[in-house]
């Protein structure tokens, strides 16, 4: 069983999530296949939660070694 992430999207009044063909293949789904799905919301990382902040570099570390 493979397990991938994918983005959710409106299609009609249906909500549809694309299955990528490097799994498709992989797991021998095609048109027609029908396939049970598990749920899960992804967490969102952390990093870039702070706009205007730049990354922070080695040089930023003030005397600390």
């Amino acid at each position: 069983m493979a397990e991938t992430v994918g983005k959710v999207r409106r299609v009609g009044g249906s909500l549809m999530v694309t299955i990528p063909s490097e799994v498709a293949t992989a797991e021998g789904i095609r048109e027609g296949t029908t396939v049970q799905l598990r749920i899960a919301k992804r967490r969102r990382s952390a990093f870039g939660a702070a706009p205007g902040f730049a990354p922070w570099r080695h040089e930023d570390d003030w005397g600390h070694d």
